[in-house]
């Protein structure tokens, strides 16, 4: 952790003995605050402000404008990440989040998406890729035999956020070199 820090990065952490069921419990509700219980109370913040902005239903059941909200999970909500259970498991909450907000919001023309990213080019990552003997074990998961870049989830974020996807709601979109992802 001392590591990170000294690069600029703000890291916390918890202390997990496994073999303590209190750190355990800990562990587990420290992860699915942050990644599933910090998304829906965004959601629900964001909702109003959306309403405000005169996203409507228009005559003839066709939208005008329509909000969108764009959650991110993970690759390894479908493919688990060896030794990061809570995390995979709580990417794993954010589909299901995305399909239950996505009919909870619909009668208010606020379109939910998820987009879950593979393995991408950046600090938080890094750990994954900056050994170039683990980045090439990485790369094996992938048809595409590459890390992704940032730009590479941009464009689909983008475009789930436009006019163009009105008519998606509740989807997950994998960007992820093609690595496994059904459940």
């Amino acid at each position: 952790m001392n590591i990170l820090q000294g690069e600029g990065l703000s890291v916390t952490g918890t202390v997990c003995h496994v073999g303590k069921a209190e750190d355990r419990e800990r562990l587990v509700a420290m992860v699915l605050d942050v990644n599933v219980k910090a998304t829906a109370l965004m959601t629900k913040a964001v909702v109003p402000e959306m309403e405000k902005r005169g996203y409507h239903k228009c005559q003839f059941s066709f939208f005008s404008r329509s909000g969108s909200v764009v959650i991110v999970a993970s690759i390894g909500a479908f493919t688990p990440f060896p030794g990061l259970g809570p995390y995979n498991v709580s990417k794993t909450a954010l589909l299901g989040l995305t399909k239950n907000l996505a009919l909870e919001l619909a009668p208010k023309n606020i379109r939910v998406n998820c987009l879950a990213p593979g393995l991408i080019r950046t600090n938080f990552s890094s750990v994954l890729w900056k050994d170039k003997e683990r980045e090439d074990r990485m790369k094996e998961f992938m048809h595409i035999r590459r890390l992704g870049k940032p730009e590479d989830c941009a464009g689909i974020v983008s475009f789930l956020c436009s006019e163009d996807a009105s008519y998606i709601t509740g989807e997950t979109v994998v960007v992820g070199g093609g690595t496994p992802s059904r459940l």
